[in-house]
């Protein structure tokens, strides 16, 4: 029995290097014949001293240490200090007399691993050495388990989206990928429902399916899915959710691991790809001209399939002199075709003359899918320049949709938007300072009742103090400030302006404009709501004025504002009426209370007969729908006597007054 276990020990020291300590000479030469027998190596030292210089010498190869106790120079509980500060986590036995007791807390104390007593006998040695060895196996197993785990960690950290969430599906852990992917940070995710990624197109039952097989069968669930990022951009992503179980078989969490295949789905990418490797490319962009309208008048499956088969159709109607290979769909009624320079060296007219080839033959291309017969009209831009090529085809695509040229030559738009960029940063930055410092105020300007010629209401009109002091009305900034993230806080800052000048300007009411993107944000109709209730007893001396918009992405959120804010007594005005859309039956859905008219049909209405006729048709509709009338831009005497005479309620205009500070 004795032999298996002495070969079992020498199995497990086997490559093992042994650092053994003993001032006695005859003890030290009989141990060491001994355990010569078992390690691949024995390093003797012959006092407490030696024995640390030999540690600290060899102790990278060391793995177990024997030492003696009372020793010359320095003793084994100093020894063993002296050790444990070069490596804490080394195995050592102490070789002790029974005359030693005294030393045995402080061994304990040191954290010693074993006991052997002097002198030594074979089976308390191999049964010591035995525990003493696999727990040094033990540690180096843990050791390396936990560095592949880490290994295996990292690795998946990096090629890898994760997220972990409790068995209710709230997240609890998101990696940096995941961060990356979405766009939200980590602290906008932690504690939020996996919905929050969720994009609409996505159906329900995917998701039933899901949770059935994490929670119910408490299976590991695969699928495509696709999410949604803060900014809105879609995104696939192959799915692994595993239900991580405790010992009871209970779902503790859920673990998901998942892959970006956006890429493998995306012409986008695989044009950018190109592009990055050919880095003197003709790119020609193409666009469905009026597509927001195309999807207005179809829904959005059948737009997909006029999109799809204009798409497939688009190499056999482009004049193919170069070669094309391919067409890129971009989406929204975007497409691209890209060339590497040296395969097309045409000259800019010969590329605009193919391209008016192509268009002609788009003209007489009919999408026919289903009972759907499409007329296909579509503009182009061109670019063969260095860089940032798509960016100057792209920005073509909008100056050709602006001027309502079917062909732009692009290359170096990306240059003349980079100094528009700068001067919007400059804007940005006035702004950003002017609402940091206070300077975004309110002026007043008086509305007159025409038959009284008394001031019933003020418009309050945004104003940005410079740091040189200049006044800048909204056209200095306004439109800046609605593509960077300061517009809301001029809205807020605004609205707190207005409301707080009801009790400054008594018995008026505050006649406050507000955008379609105002009424879209949850943010800016929450803070309105919570100002008319703080405000309650004033509320109805509050007007909104909406400007009219075709930019309306739901007309729903529009009517359910309107309809809370009448609820607690607000009236609403429609702003710049006569400019923009005009449609009636829509205007009348608002259920406005009154209609603005703007002020480029009144400043020369003294002289215009067309603008009078069309102010008397607007002022006979207000009539019939029972609407209070403004003209804006009363300038002087004679202006304001003829909308008064037409029937014109109230005047706002410098006849009366310029807007000023209260």
């Amino acid at each position: 029995m004795e032999s298996t276990k002495t070969a079992s020990l020498k199995q497990m020291s086997r490559g093992m290097t042994l650092l053994y300590i003993e001032d006695d000479t005859q003890a030290r030469d009989a141990a060491t014949s001994l355990f010569s027998e078992l390690f691949n190596d024995v390093i003797v030292g012959v006092d407490g001293k030696d024995g640390a210089r030999l540690y600290a010498a060899h102790h990278a190869n060391i793995d177990l240490v024997i030492t003696d106790i009372t020793m010359p120079h320095m003793n084994g509980i100093e020894l063993i200090h002296s050790i444990r500060h070069i490596n804490p986590d080394v195995a050592i036995i102490v070789l002790s007399a029974h005359n030693e007791a005294n030393y045995l807390a402080q061994t304990i104390e040191a954290g010693v691993d074993g006991y052997l007593l002097k002198p030594l006998s074979i089976a308390p040695m191999i049964s010591t050495l035995g525990k003493v060895l696999e727990k040094i196996h033990l540690k180096r197993e843990n050791t390396k388990s936990a560095l592949l785990l880490k290994q295996y960690e990292n690795i998946t950290n990096t090629s890898s989206i994760i997220s972990k969430t409790d068995p209710k599906g709230v997240i609890t852990f998101v990696n940096d990928k995941f961060c990356q992917i979405s766009g939200y940070k980590r602290d906008e995710l932690i504690g939020k429902a996996h919905n929050i990624i969720r994009h609409p197109d996505m159906p329900k039952a995917a998701f039933r399916d899901l949770w059935r097989t994490i929670k119910d069968e408490k299976k590991t669930w695969q699928g495509i899915v696709k999410n949604r990022a803060k900014n809105g951009d879609t995104y696939y992503v192959k799915t692994t959710v595993q239900p991580i179980l405790n010992p009871k078989g209970e779902v503790e969490e859920f673990i998901s691991l998942r892959h970006d295949i956006t890429a493998i789905m995306s012409d986008k990418k695989q044009l950018f790809d190109f592009l990055e490797a050919n880095r003197l490319s003709v790119l020609i962009l193409v666009q469905i001209e009026d597509y927001p309208i195309l999807e207005k008048f179809y829904d959005k499956a059948s737009v997909e399939k006029i999109e799809d088969a204009f798409g497939k159709n688009m190499l056999y109607l482009m004049p193919n002199r170069w070669g094309f290979q391919r067409v890129y769909h971009l989406g929204n009624g975007l497409y691209a075709f890209a060339i590497d320079r040296r395969n097309c060296k045409a000259t800019k007219e010969e590329i605009y003359a193919v391209l008016e080839q192509f268009l002609a033959n788009v003209k007489e291309y009919i999408v026919k899918i289903d009972s759907i017969e499409y007329d296909i009209s579509a503009i182009c831009s061109f670019t063969y320049g260095i860089f940032r090529i798509f960016e100057d085809a792209k920005i073509g695509i909008e100056n050709a949709i602006q001027s309502k040229q079917p062909i732009v030559y692009a290359d170096g738009l990306s240059g003349i938007e980079y100094d528009n960029a700068l001067k919007n940063i400059e804007t940005i930055h006035m702004i950003k300072t002017a609402i940091d410092n206070r300077k975004i105020i309110s002026y007043f300007q008086p509305i007159v009742n025409n038959t009284t010629q008394k001031i019933e209401k003020y418009e309050s009109l945004v104003r940005l103090v410079t740091e040189d002091g200049q006044l800048l009305t909204p056209f200095y900034f306004l439109e800046t400030a609605k593509k960077g993230r300061y517009y809301s806080k001029i809205t807020r800052i605004v609205l707190e302006n207005s409301f707080a000048a009801l009790y400054k300007i008594p018995e008026v009411s505050i006649s406050i404009n507000l955008s379609v993107h105002d009424i879209e944000r949850d943010e800016i109709t929450s803070y309105i709501e919570a100002l008319l209730t703080q405000h309650s007893d004033e509320a109805h001396r509050i007007i909104f004025e909406l400007l009219e918009s075709e930019d309306i992405k739901d007309f729903f959120v529009i009517k359910k504002f309107i309809q809370t804010v009448k609820a607690k007594g607000v009236k609403i005005a429609i702003d710049d009426f006569g400019t923009g859309y005009s449609n009636f039956e829509r205007l009348l859905s608002y259920e406005p209370d009154i209609l603005k008219i703007d002020g480029s049909l009144i400043k020369n209405i003294h002289n215009n007969q067309v603008n009078q006729h069309i102010v008397e048709t607007m002022i006979l509709f207000a009539k019939k729908q029972r609407l209070t009338t403004v003209a804006e831009f009363v300038e002087n005497e004679a202006i304001y006597e003829i909308v008064r005479d037409m029937g014109i309620d109230y005047s706002q205009g410098y006849h009366f007054g310029k807007p000023k500070l209260f």
